[in-house]
């Protein structure tokens, strides 16, 4: 398959670092920023002057551009058969109007398909070949249309909320003595291990399993709920379905 970005972007960029040697191909536009020469190289693909000119040598599309150029994308394109949507507050309704002899699909992909660990929503009916290219970057779901925003704010944005949390923890073990990158490596491996606990056991039990009563973790989330980081969690999703839905 031979796939080609319109917009080069970071979330596009991210799909690109996971394709590479997955796919026969990638080739890239940008708007005039020159990222996609800067990421063609990285990933050993190819940066095209015009949208038509990739148009005639794509399988699909993956539209990474801002949704105002939506129209103007579309025109240059053309024919294309295929088209992966990563317009944001754009429906799927709304693209495939724009492109109406194309099978189309939205996808809100999050950062972990730059190592093949994403989560992928997708609202159509990709057909097997393309799925399966979705498959290699990590988890696809499902979703309606309708659930887009709600899902964004909740595995779109959480990569930096659980990014935040990582740097605050273990900037507190490098303050009481641990060297920096090793309380960073203790952290991030320790989430990469609860990550895998919790396919299999629910948060709350985790949290029991591990919160001896009085022992240090338990007087650790009394702190955080003194803290209200519950709450302040809660308020980051809601602050962003708000952006999202102006």
């Amino acid at each position: 398959m031979i796939v080609g970005f319109v917009g080069s972007g970071s979330m596009a960029a991210a799909m690109a670092r996971g394709l590479r040697g997955a796919v026969e191909a990638m080739v890239f536009t940008d708007g005039g920023s020159g990222r996609a020469a800067t990421l063609a190289a990285e990933v050993g693909g190819e940066a095209l002057t015009t949208n038509g000119e990739l148009a005639e040598r794509v399988d699909v599309v993956v539209l990474a551009v801002k949704p105002a150029a939506l129209g103007t994308a579309a025109a240059e394109l053309g024919g294309v058969k295929a088209v992966v949507s990563l317009l944001g507050a754009t429906s799927l309704e709304k693209v495939s109007a724009a492109f109406p002899r194309a099978e189309v699909v939205r996808l809100m992909p999050n950062v972990g398909v730059e190592v093949r660990k994403g989560v992928l929503c997708v609202a159509g009916d990709p057909d097997p070949a393309l799925r399966e290219m979705l498959g290699t970057l990590g988890h696809v779901v499902d979703l309606p249309d309708s659930q887009f925003d709600a899902a964004t704010a909740v595995m779109g944005c959480a990569p930096a909320y659980l990014a935040l949390a990582v740097e605050a923890i273990a900037d507190a073990g490098a303050a009481d003595g641990l060297d920096e990158e090793l309380a960073r490596e203790l952290v991030v491996e320790t989430t990469a291990g609860t990550a895998e606990l919790l396919r299999v056991r629910h948060p709350a039990d985790v949290r029991k399993a591990v919160a001896s009563p009085g022992g240090s973790t338990e007087a650790g989330l009394e702190a955080l709920d003194r803290e209200g980081a519950r709450e302040a969690f809660e308020a980051a999703v809601r602050a962003s379905l708000g952006r999202m839905r102006g």
